[in-house]
């Protein structure tokens, strides 16, 4: 282990799994930590964990958004607590860390793209829990990477797109709502941009999504098209569709000052979606 080596916390999810695989292929020795031989929320393991790594990057979280409502005190755990001994343990061993957020820090009520210095303002449990592992990292005083993500699928979990598939499959009348803006964006060019960023450490928070925004309805419409399958579509308002928790209706990044970063530009959010498909 040693030099080169990574650590992924959580490298067992959507996220995770395509992060590794494009550590791997860079030539980086990746050690994976995930459920259920390893818990982030238990410090002894943590610091095991990370102790022979020159790199942490955790997708550790606990995501279940309606359920973080009903249980907040494990979502605070997963989410925030253990994030905050993360920090400290990186301090302590002079370790960087990339920590993965959200766009759910957010209320979603600007009327343009956010940007990294926008203030947060969390509207439901899982926000208020991921925006509280932002500020316990920074707290740590560890040397640290935060890069917020939105609207995110890929091939190794459960996500928007293959819920929306999955539906359309059983009911051919498909309610989406229309007023919730952002970029869907795949893991993949996530991790191919996190593996960019990786020889540089750079410190403090960014934005990452894909190029472009669209509607829940016109993403639906998008993909359905794509697929050439015809179905009942009925766009509808987030009111409509009472959940345990509220969404931010604005998601919209403004990925300047992570492009900076990047050696090519960032992909219009229809052509990895478009791959995507094809692969399912």
């Amino acid at each position: 282990m040693g030099k080169n080596t990574v650590a992924i916390l959580g490298g067992r999810g959507m996220l995770g799994t395509d992060l590794a695989r494009t550590c791997r292929n860079q030539g980086l020795h990746v050690e994976v930590f995930d459920l259920p031989d390893f818990d982030i929320t238990e410090q002894q393991q943590l610091g095991d964990a990370i102790g022979q790594a020159e790199i942490i990057i955790n997708c550790a979280a606990y995501t279940n958004v309606d359920k973080a409502e009903s249980e907040s005190e494990l979502a605070y755990k997963v989410n925030a607590q253990a994030v905050g001994t993360l920090g400290m343990l990186a301090q302590k061993m002079q370790k960087w860390v990339l920590h993965i957020s959200t766009d759910f820090v957010f209320d979603g009520k600007l009327n343009r793209p956010y940007v990294e210095t926008d203030s947060p303002n969390p509207i439901n449990v899982y926000g208020r829990t991921k925006l509280a592992s932002e500020q316990l990292l920074a707290q740590s005083k560890c040397a640290y990477c935060i890069i917020r993500l939105q609207w995110t699928y890929g091939l190794a979990g459960t996500n928007f797109v293959t819920k929306l598939i999955a539906g359309a499959r059983k009911d051919k009348n498909i309610r989406v709502v229309d007023d919730q803006i952002g970029s869907p964006t795949a893991t993949i060019e996530v991790a191919a941009a996190i593996c960019q960023l990786l020889p540089r450490k750079p410190l403090g928070c960014f934005h990452f999504a894909a190029s472009g925004y669209v509607s829940r309805f016109e993403m639906a419409k998008f993909i359905f098209d794509e697929l050439d399958m015809s179905v009942n579509l009925i766009n509808c308002k987030s009111s409509d569709f009472p959940r345990p928790a509220a969404r931010p209706l604005n998601s919209r990044f403004n990925c300047a000052k992570i492009q900076d970063l990047l050696d090519k530009p960032i992909k219009l959010w229809q052509v990895p979606l478009k791959r995507f498909l094809e692969q399912l």
